[in-house]
């Protein structure tokens, strides 16, 4: 946690355990910046208090681990690096880019853009070609899914499905019962990935989330290498597991029958290429993941005081309020991001809002 008036004026004088007596949600490293700030944070203190009471439901999940990856890496007693060494999956696989150790995105090798490894055994995570039933309601939560899919609840596969879950709670909130009216083809424009670009294979899960239809992503951002702008490609098979006997194994494509997952990859910003992306995939969903600033129909942030001010820039803007509120998202991502700037819990695609 740095000082919420570091880089403002004098040097801090240390670090920053002063927190505000009100909201307890910013600190400060001596009395004289927390006075010096007060003409800024008076204006969100309150909010900010409210936010604070939200902390039990925004850590409460259902895994075994939850303790550890929620209040524990808080408190600084774990990190991220040390609970994927328990796990056995430290920079290994789609889980490279999980902790602060792994390689910055934008250095990837194009050729291994794709590594479908999931490095846990086949009890652990949903790598089976087959689903046991297609699913007959909306899941509400981690702990619904989990049962669906098989897998126990100390997995940490959630910490990557937690993109193409984010997605299916997109499009459950924005089109609900309407999905079924799409002419079989689900049109999804995806802005900004950054690390999703090495974790491409687990969106396969949208498969069994969307039976009899075929989905079609669009990655658009400057992230996209220039040695993979305009490639193509359909997502055959789910990630590998470790066990050398799972059906995963196989070099046999799997058989969707008909259903199509397919990914476009697209390098650049999205107001450039929005035209010439539409000729051939109109969206029925634009999502920008964890955001930041509020631009498109459905959008994801860390923290709620994070979509507080997107909101306040959508209706600035557009003179218009959200037609989705803030809302939690239920598939976020199982562990906080580290070192945030408040001591509100900040979680990859922690809450949803859009129009």
């Amino acid at each position: 946690m740095e000082c919420a008036w570091k880089g403002r004026a004098n040097r801090c004088l240390g670090p920053a355990r002063r927190r505000c007596g009100v909201c307890g949600a910013v600190a400060y490293c001596s009395a004289s910046h927390q006075i010096s700030h007060w003409s800024e944070h008076k204006e969100e203190c309150e909010r900010l208090k409210q936010h604070m009471k939200h902390i039990d439901s925004l850590n409460e999940f259902p895994f075994t681990f939850s303790s550890h990856a929620t209040i524990e890496v808080c408190e600084k007693r774990e990190t991220r690096c040390s609970l994927l060494r328990k796990w056995g999956i430290h920079q290994k696989g789609m889980w490279l880019y999980e902790c602060q150790c792994g390689k910055s995105v934008t250095s990837f090798n194009c050729n291994s853009l794709m590594d479908n490894s999931w490095d846990l055994p086949d009890t652990m995570c949903p790598c089976n070609e087959t689903v046991s039933s297609p699913p007959t309601k909306h899941f509400s939560d981690w702990k619904e899914y989990y049962e669906w899919r098989c897998i126990p609840l100390d997995s940490p596969v959630a910490l990557l499905l937690h993109w193409p879950l984010t997605i299916y709670q997109a499009i459950q909130t924005v089109m609900g019962n309407q999905i079924s009216d799409t002419n079989q083809k689900l049109q999804i424009h995806y802005l900004g990935p950054e690390k999703e670009l090495l974790q491409l294979d687990v969106f396969a899960e949208l498969h069994p989330l969307f039976p009899g239809l075929d989905v079609h992503i669009e990655f658009i951002g400057p992230e996209v290498p220039q040695c993979r702008d305009g490639k193509s490609f359909t997502l055959q098979k789910y990630p590998r597991c470790i066990s050398a006997d799972c059906v995963c194994k196989s070099t046999e494509d799997v058989s969707w029958g008909e259903q199509t997952v397919s990914i476009n990859l697209r390098r650049g910003f999205y107001h450039d290429c929005y035209k010439d992306i539409v000729k051939d995939s109109f969206p029925h969903l634009i999502i920008a993941p964890n955001a930041g600033i509020a631009a498109y129909s459905i959008f994801s942030d860390y923290c709620e005081e994070a979509c507080n001010l997107g909101a306040k820039y959508i209706t600035n803007t557009t003179g218009r309020p959200l037609s989705f509120p803030i809302h939690l998202n239920p598939f976020r991502q199982p562990m906080v991001v580290e070192d945030s700037a408040l001591f509100l819990p900040c979680y990859s695609n922690c809450f949803l809002f859009g129009m």
